[in-house]
């Protein structure tokens, strides 16, 4: 049965790949989450400022890829929220920051 061998691997003290604990996770995974809240609320502020549309752009642009990254080795539903909220964050304040004038001076 599957069920047996799974717990039986359990139990003979195999970890899966992959499956860490959140103490075992580095510094740096610990804080992609709350980084990529702040820098995607951050573009969407600059976004919204028409005088600041090359650093909302900036934000954007370095926000979407890092909340991406994020999400993909987030190990909570918590962390979860928060980088979906940073990668909506990024990409409505790149708009807004692009439609103002992106990357121009």
């Amino acid at each position: 049965m599957p069920q047996e061998a799974a717990g039986s691997e359990r139990q003979a003290g195999r970890r899966v790949a992959g499956a860490g604990t959140a103490a075992e996770r580095g510094t740096v995974e610990r804080s992609l989450a709350p980084a990529a809240i702040v820098i995607g609320l951050v573009a969407l502020v600059l976004g919204f400022i028409p005088a600041t549309h090359f650093l909302g752009a900036l934000a954007g642009v370095i926000g979407l890829p890092l909340a991406l990254y994020s999400q993909m080795v987030s190990a909570s539903t918590g962390e979860r929220w928060l980088n979906v909220i940073g990668m909506v964050g990024s990409f409505v304040g790149a708009a807004f920051a692009l439609r103002h004038g992106g990357f121009t001076f």
